[in-house]
């Protein structure tokens, strides 16, 4: 055992001193490099463009890129994607710029790459981190053999307000959590080794508080004090930078009055001084020339401080191609700040191994034996059926038997154009498995028969707001009374309806806010009629985010939430509806009762009038028309199965400061079916300085059961677990007594507590 024990520390030491060896190689590589620059390829080297022609994110396309190439006037490109034409745009900088600098080739790469995952939102719902790095693994694998190198993701913003589009691309509402999918995407994503070539860069985005835009609108501002910012919106960044993340992406609203792109405080005071940041900073799509609309100055003004405020690359807008060297000569920037920028660009690249080969992500032999292989389809398949949350279970009605005779209906039931969900712009829809055909696969016994039912809507100007990239919403030439008297009669022969229902893909989404999130009326009419009829009534139900179907809730039928499930999507649908897996995803964000109640969330404060019970009491913080508790609570999500909870234990009734703590609980599978549960802890610190939460999210596990079969789950709360932000933003842990919660969700009443020395 000592051998060994020495064998490793030896180990260790070998490789920290090759790695600080790497490191040292890197750092005189670009010193070298920068030497020999001018302050013109300097700037060069901070700009990123996108040619147009190939994956669409934006509405500028750059003008005469391969000349500014050839000029040394290009650090990077977007939206160019394949072996040959990455070779051929990295060929034009090795062979015809004067420093021979090779380019980053960034992309969208949200929720996979050709093989589409289920979006964020709903992948999150999973609670299954390892899934997830598994995901973001695939990914790296697939773009890197189309060409690119540079990832612009996870996306990490917060989002409690389920009007915001983008709320899709994220993990939820929680820091908690989101800060663990944070961490498993980004090694998933970078690996261990940044220079292999099916890993890529990751970037961290939207720095920052993105997800708080006012009204859920997007782009929009936001106002907020740093005590919420500390304690609830930044440590998902913070998260991605303690797992080495390589980049970073400004956000497009204001913090403190100051848009983040320009925001010194934000970028460099936080970021790097305070969190220690050494990658580098990009700007999202023009969002330095959008300072200007801010309202901030002209482009040399707010190009200059968005340099200046430690902003690195400038995406698409050219601002600081055109105006930086003005500003030298003016003396608004120095130079020394474009050479600092310059030099982390440089040093990513290097890191990359770019400059040891630029080609390295131009094999044309990988695109056929790593994209959209058979087993990255399957994954895709295990990552949609483990996402999905069932909202409602009646009695009796799911899984379905393999046999029946199943009505399946809705405008969502047969649709590959719906399937692949918002931003997923380096999928194929017409590649998906749509619901009916995923039916037939899965239970090719049984008697399916289909009918539309319904448009996704009947209002002309949503659908064509909808359609930018291509055809989501098409509305029928028949009549609505048409379409919804041939579902009712299919209905009528049928054993069972199923009803593929819910939001277009593009309803959600960036530029896809909503202050509507209830279903479409011709939707909400044609689940009304179906209940009517009084077949088993099962709602396969499809959503970017969460909606308020407080009618929906009322119907006699079983509601599976399926997000946007991506390419395998009707295959996995089909898996749950039949039993061949059981549900086990869980909400990870709160659903409101309708749009007056947002924000809603878990961790919201306690008031100094809080009602009691649900009832309505005057002088009490309620409503006169609705309830304050949420349609369903964070952390929700039934199974086929059921399960109980019991015996919860600590460790040690009180600790001091620096001290873990450990809580344990018994489980039981108490249904009739094996199935996963997802144990959740919450904690609630009962005193301190600063008004805290009524409970936070601090643990959870994913558990499986054999029915009958009884486990003892331990969580551990960390010494940081019961630290918070005070007034002074000091990260401290105060003394006094913490209540600790488990459950199934956020709503959890087994409790017991301990106190802290």
């Amino acid at each position: 055992m000592r051998n060994i024990k020495r064998r490793i520390c030896f180990l260790t030491l070998v490789l920290g001193f090759s790695t600080f060896v790497r490191s040292q190689e890197t750092i005189e590589a670009v010193e070298q490099l920068l030497s020999q620059m001018t302050l013109d390829e300097k700037i060069g080297q901070l700009n990123l463009l996108t040619p147009g022609g190939g994956i669409a994110t934006g509405s500028v396309v750059s003008e005469n890129v391969e000349a500014k190439i050839k000029a040394g006037q290009v650090g990077g490109l977007f939206g160019v994607s394949g072996p040959e034409k990455v070779r051929q745009a990295q060929k034009i900088a090795i062979e015809n710029s004067r420093l021979k600098i090779p380019l980053l080739i960034g992309s969208d790469i949200i929720h996979g790459y050709k093989t589409t995952f289920p979006i964020p939102l709903g992948t999150a719902a999973s609670w299954d981190v390892g899934l997830i790095q598994k995901m973001a693994e695939t990914a790296a694998k697939e773009a890197t053999a189309d060409g690119i190198n540079w990832n612009f993701s996870p996306m990490v913003d917060i989002a409690r307000d389920p009007r915001w589009g983008r709320i899709a691309e994220g993990a939820g509402e929680d820091p908690y959590l989101g800060s663990a999918i944070a961490k498993a995407m980004i090694k998933g994503y970078q690996g261990s080794d940044l220079s292999a070539p099916n890993t890529m860069m990751a970037t961290v985005k939207h720095l920052a508080l993105y997800g708080a835009a006012e009204a859920g609108r997007d782009y929009n501002t936001v106002d907020m004090g740093r005590l919420k910012m500390y304690n609830q919106y930044l440590p998902v960044y913070k998260a991605a930078v303690d797992a080495g993340v390589g980049s970073a992406m400004t956000s497009f609203n204001d913090i403190d009055g100051v848009p983040a792109s320009g925001n010194k405080w934000l970028i460099t005071d936080l970021l790097r001084n305070q969190w220690g940041f050494e990658g580098f900073v990009v700007s999202d799509y023009t969002s330095v020339n959008e300072m200007i609309a801010h309202g901030l100055g002209d482009l040399q003004t707010v190009s200059a401080l968005a340099l200046n405020a430690g902003l690195d690359m400038d995406m698409v807008g050219e601002g600081f191609l055109t105006t930086l060297k003005q500003s030298v000569a003016e003396g608004k920037v120095t130079e020394a700040a474009i050479t600092e920028a310059c030099r982390r660009i440089l040093t990513a690249k290097y890191k990359l191994g770019l400059f040891d080969d630029p080609y390295r992500y131009s094999d044309e032999s990988r695109p056929a034996k790593d994209i959209l292989t058979d087993g990255n389809r399957s994954l895709a398949r295990e990552a949609a059926k483990r996402s999905f949350v069932l909202l409602k279970k009646q009695e009796g009605i799911l899984p379905l038997k393999k046999k029946s005779k199943i009505a399946l209906i809705g405008p969502l039931a047969n649709n590959k154009n719906n399937m692949l969900g918002t931003w997923a712009p380096t999928g194929d829809p017409q590649l998906s498995v749509p619901v009916l055909e995923g039916f037939k696969n899965v239970a090719p016994k049984a008697k399916i028969s289909y009918a539309k039912g319904a448009n996704i809507t009947d209002d002309p100007d949503l659908a064509q707001r909808a359609n930018v990239f291509g055809t989501r919403v098409e509305i029928d030439e028949r009549p609505s009374a048409a379409l919804l008297k041939e579902a009712l009669n299919l209905s009528k022969e049928a054993d069972v309806v199923v009803a593929v229902v819910g939001e277009a893909s593009e309803f959600s989404g960036e530029a896809a806010s909503r202050t509507d999130i209830s279903l479409p009326k011709s939707q909400k009419r044609l689940l009304r009629e179906l209940a009517k009829t009084g077949k088993p009534l099962v709602i396969v139900l499809m959503s970017g985010r969460p909606l308020t179907i407080a009618e929906e809730l009322e119907l006699p039928a079983s509601i599976l939430q399926v997000w946007h499930p991506g390419v395998e999507a009707g295959n996995a649908i089909a898996d749950v509806v039949f039993g061949d897996y059981n549900p086990s995803g869980k909400l990870t964000a709160t659903w409101p009762r309708n749009v007056g109640q947002i924000p809603v969330y878990h961790s919201m404060k306690n008031t100094g009038r809080p009602i009691e019970g649900d009832n309505f009491q005057k002088f009490k913080s309620n409503y006169l028309d609705v309830e304050n508790t949420p349609l369903l609570p964070f952390g929700h999500g039934l199974s086929y199965t059921d399960f109980s909870y019991s015996n919860i234990q600590l460790n040690k009734d009180e600790i001091e400061q620096g001290e873990s703590i450990s809580v344990s609980v018994e489980v039981s599978n108490t249904g009739a079916y094996d199935g996963e549960e997802v144990v959740q802890l919450y904690l609630r610190d009962v005193v301190r300085t600063v008004t805290p939460p009524m409970r936070e999210l601090k643990g959870f596990k994913k558990i499986f059961l054999k029915k009958g079969e009884t486990k003892t789950v331990e969580l551990t709360l960390r010494p940081e677990d019961l630290k918070f932000y005070n007034a002074a933003l000091e990260f401290v842990a105060e003394p006094g007594e913490f209540e600790v919660f488990v459950g199934t969700d956020a709503t959890a009443d087994l409790k017991t507590s301990f106190r802290l020395k």
